[in-house]
């Protein structure tokens, strides 16, 4: 998780950090994971550095976006944000499942509630009806919890834990 810790954070808070790492464990080949706010705001997401690591001890090209969760939480945003135009277009309605299939993975991106989005990035081998249905079941449990208060307080959240990170990463380089 891109927050590992849980500590001081409330029940629905900690509950959606469990079922994000639950959706990780439990389906195969998903490389990242985002939770996108309405406005494009990270939420929540899989640890990138970790998928990074075992691509490392693998020998095989990194997993994921090339920079960060917060890359995967922008392309989330902005094809969330295209397909919910193409379907006002169309008379589509609302948008349930936006899917890219490349030659190199799939990107599954579902609406959780009042514009929050979950995107998943997947690797070219994996089910795509299974990443489908994990990530309906996510959010089939984390639409009610994702209230406004929920997502201010996993926002704060994500800042702590990034700006702590850059800390240590100017504390490590000082040391150097």
């Amino acid at each position: 998780m891109t927050a590992p810790t849980t500590f001081g954070l409330s029940t629905e808070a900690r509950n959606l950090h469990w079922l994000l790492t639950n959706l990780v464990e439990e389906v195969p080949g998903l490389l990242s994971v985002a939770v996108v706010s309405s406005d494009g705001l990270l939420l929540l997401s899989s640890d990138p550095g970790r998928n990074a690591q075992a691509a490392r001890e693998t020998r095989e090209k990194p997993a994921g976006p090339k920079g960060s969760a917060a890359d995967l939480a922008t392309i989330v945003s902005g094809i969330g944000s295209l397909a919910i135009g193409a379907a006002k277009l169309m008379d589509g309605g609302e948008v349930k499942q936006t899917m890219l299939a490349m030659e190199e993975g799939g990107l599954f991106i579902m609406s959780i509630s009042d514009g929050s989005l979950l995107g998943v990035h997947s690797a070219p081998d994996s089910d795509m009806s299974v990443v489908a249905y994990h990530m309906a079941l996510f959010v089939g449990r984390a639409g009610h919890v994702l209230t406004p208060e929920v997502r201010s307080e996993l926002r704060q959240s994500i800042e702590a834990t990034s700006t702590e990170a850059s800390a240590e990463a100017t504390s490590v380089r000082g040391a150097k």
